[in-house]
């Protein structure tokens, strides 16, 4: 039986998990989460949704809470409801007003940058002092 890969997996209000997820679709939390989470889709963190954990993904949109560091790939939104405590590694965000964000936003061009320069840095042959 083939597992179509883009299926969405909803938690609904009410329902707590304590572990890590990961699935190849999309998905739809509206529950509690203590761990976390890896797809290779698009996260909802609905309204009632809670996050306590990290967040890996291509897409996200919070509209709850999240407590952990987030990854995302492509784009990151924060509705005006979001509530998010931890760093962000993204490549886009959008950011709606009344969101709260507190933690460190980094920009994935920004690492691979810095990786790119670190690399080239260690690769140089050091300089001799006379």
């Amino acid at each position: 039986m083939e597992v179509e890969s883009n299926a969405i997996n909803i938690i609904n209000h009410g329902t707590l998990i304590k572990g890590d997820i990961t699935a190849t679709g999309d998905f739809r939390l509206d529950g509690t989460l203590e761990g976390n989470i890896q797809l290779n889709g698009k996260l909802v963190v609905g309204d009632s949704g809670v996050v306590n954990g990290n967040i890996l993904c291509l897409n996200a949109n919070i509209i709850g809470t999240v407590n952990g560091n987030l990854s995302v790939k492509e784009l990151l939104s924060l509705n005006a409801t979001a509530r998010v405590k931890g760093d962000i590694l993204i490549n886009k965000l959008s950011i709606e007003p009344g969101a709260v964000f507190t933690g460190k936003c980094r920009m994935l061009d920004e690492v691979r940058q810095q990786q790119e320069a670190e690399a080239a840095a260690a690769a140089a042959p050091a300089e001799e002092e006379e």
